[in-house]
């Protein structure tokens, strides 16, 4: 290596994609290294998508393989919808990181690596019988072994930190290589780095220092002998954020307060991977929110439930054990007829499972899962952006419907990042509704509007409105409890028919690719990016494939039979064991394909690709 006064001349390579994995303990910041250089890559204008991988465990074992934590961001100069199958680099901050990753880096693949953590105590946590560094089995990528820990004490010496402090910051040292490698700027990072830790000087000073000093060690470094230019990419015109599923969520549900001039009520019990949702609401006090983080799960749908009756646009959020907890309340709300949304983020199951991993599992949960003839319309983003707009269209149907909704998101979707066109308020909806006022006639709380089947909003406390409500049976109308056996049928079939028509109400399924065609990949929620990805390489290669994505799953769009019998063969990959697939064969009478996986992470684009090519090519 040379001075740090000196500067060592690279070449430089142009790229179009490039996807990173950073991977170290939970507690090494990989999470936060990853979301800076995410920030940085929009900023500079890139397409970017993320996969935040971490353990369910607050803090595991240091050193060990159920302790180590990912994240992975693949930034670009065109369009993409994933964050990528393979790593281009993994860097890998100790012995246990490399084991769980490497099996992911394709031959030729770069591999940074904190050579100050290849200890023979961390090879013995991690399970290797040798040093891998040495042993011959890393001969595939290209290896670079950097001093990680040391050159980022040396550059932090002098300050009033302990050494487990120093050590806290070689992310940041880590950040700054990978920011000169790429040619990232460093400021936007030194500008959070201010803000974040301005009450703080000294650990302000360290971070600015690690930062500049893995910069710098890149630039002085006769180590690496190219660096990469990923140039912007070409976006529509207009103002850009980063921004997360749950984030988009939250603006989603509190724009949607305002488009419906609501307050907004959101009650929820802390559940991963759900809670973020609950943290950025709490924060928006000033925007007149009420967020209430209950006793359980049952305290938070009663407090909506509770809230909807007063005149709120009220929601509830959680993940799939909570919406086991919050079924009863859930038909209280289907027979009360309120307005009320429920967030379910998807994760593994059944029970705790794998907490903060992926699944598509819950489908037949909140379509089926409540006593009784109980009908609810199910919505569900594909994108983290899409998480803002559909959560706009989840409240716009419980209001105009009156009736509870389910925005079912996932893990995926809920912590993956992509930019984000921020939009104007001029081009959303005007999604309110009037309340209840008192005629000429007597109030008739179960009277319905002729185009929704929706009941009058009555207020508590207008006079004239006075009503029942509750759980038991409701007289047509009336509103009475009512056991006449007629009257719970017709009854139950308002309720249906009212969900059913919202078909009528959405836009029709639409297709990419041919109209007609030997093969329809079908998906819903995060699926999105990797199923349409496999469809562009597949068409690349001149197969006879088409992807349509489900965004309404109760109702489906009026047009969901018509597209499926356009085609020859109906693939759904879905993140569980064929839920979807199973309700469009007995709704449509479809002879639908599934690929099913269900291993707490992403389908991959590859696998896609192959099990398409397998069904196109008519293998068994």
């Amino acid at each position: 290596m040379t001075t740090t006064e000196e500067r060592v001349e690279h070449d430089v390579q142009e790229l179009d994609r490039v996807t990173i994995r950073f991977a170290g303990d939970s507690g090494d910041g990989m999470q936060l290294t990853g979301t800076q250089f995410t920030r940085t890559a929009a900023v500079f204008g890139n397409d970017i998508s993320t996969f935040p991988d971490y353990p369910a465990e607050i803090r595991a074992p240091a050193g060990s393989l159920p302790g180590v934590s990912g994240f992975q961001i693949s930034f670009s100069a065109s369009d993409i919808h994933t964050p990528g199958d393979q790593p281009d680099v993994l860097v890998a901050m100790n012995p246990a990181a490399l084991k769980t990753n490497i099996g992911d880096l394709p031959a030729g693949g770069a591999l940074i690596v904190n050579s100050d953590a290849f200890t023979q105590q961390n090879f013995n946590k991690a399970a290797y019988a040798s040093n891998p560094l040495t042993d011959g089995s890393l001969k595939h990528v290209t290896v670079f072994e950097v001093p990680i820990s040391a050159l980022n004490a040396r550059a932090l010496e002098g300050l009033d930190m302990t050494s487990k402090q120093v050590d806290l910051s070689k992310n940041i040292f880590a950040l700054g290589l990978m920011f000169w490698l790429y040619e990232r700027p460093m400021e936007p990072t030194l500008t959070w780095i201010d803000q974040k830790f301005g009450g703080r000087p000294v650990i302000a000073e360290a971070n600015k220092r690690a930062l500049k000093a893995g910069y710098a060690f890149g630039e002085t470094t006769e180590m690496f002998h190219t660096t990469y230019r990923v140039p912007k990419a070409k976006l529509d015109p207009g103002v850009y954020r980063n921004i997360t599923g749950n984030e988009a969520t939250g603006l989603g549900f509190l724009t949607a307060s305002k488009l419906a001039k609501r307050q907004l009520f959101y009650g929820s019990y802390p559940i991963t991977p759900a809670s973020d949702i609950l943290h950025q609401l709490s924060g928006y006090k000033h925007f007149g929110v009420k967020a209430f983080q209950a006793e359980d799960e049952i305290a938070a749908i009663g407090a909506a439930i509770g809230a909807s009756y007063g005149g709120a646009l009220a929601l509830t959020g959680t993940s799939g054990p909570g919406v086991a907890l919050k079924q009863e309340a859930l038909g209280l709300a289907v027979m009360t007829e309120l307005p009320l949304v429920v967030i379910d983020v998807q994760r593994a199951g059944p029970s705790t499972g794998m907490p903060t991993k992926v699944e598509q599992a819950d489908l037949l949960q909140v379509l089926y899962g409540r006593n009784g003839e109980s009908p609810m319309p199910v919505v569900a983003p594909a994108t983290p952006g899409e998480c803002f707009t559909l959560a706009i269209e989840a409240s716009r149907i419980a209001l105009k419907y009156m009736t509870p909704v389910v925005y079912l998101s996932d893990a995926f979707v809920a912590n993956g990042a992509e930019p984000w066109k921020v939009p104007s308020l001029d081009d959303l909806p005007d999604i309110s509704v009037d309340n209840a006022v008192k005629g000429d006639g007597p109030f008739l709380p179960y009277s319905r509007d002729p185009e929704t089947l929706g009941r009058p909003w009555a207020i508590p406390g207008t006079p004239g409105l006075e009503h029942r409500i509750g759980g038991l049976e409701k007289a047509d109308g009336l509103g009475n409890v009512s056991y006449d056996a007629e009257n719970h049928h017709r009854m139950t079939l308002l309720r249906a028919e009212k969900v059913a028509r919202i078909a009528r109400d959405i836009p029709p399924l639409e297709t990419y690719g041919p109209d007609e065609a030997e093969l329809l990949i079908l998906g819903w929620g995060s699926t999105y990016g990797v199923l349409r990805s496999a469809v562009e390489r597949l068409r690349a290669e001149g197969r006879s494939v088409a992807h349509a994505h489900l965004r309404y799953l109760n109702p489906f769009p009026e047009n969901t039979g018509d597209v499926l019998r356009r085609y020859r063969t109906v693939l759904i990959p879905e993140l569980n064991m064929g839920q979807l697939a199973f309700v469009l064969r007995a709704t449509y009478l479809v002879d639908a394909v599934g690929y099913n996986r269900v291993r707490g992470k992403p389908f991959r684009i590859q696998e896609i690709v192959d099990e398409a090519n397998r069904l196109l090519d008519g293998q068994d």
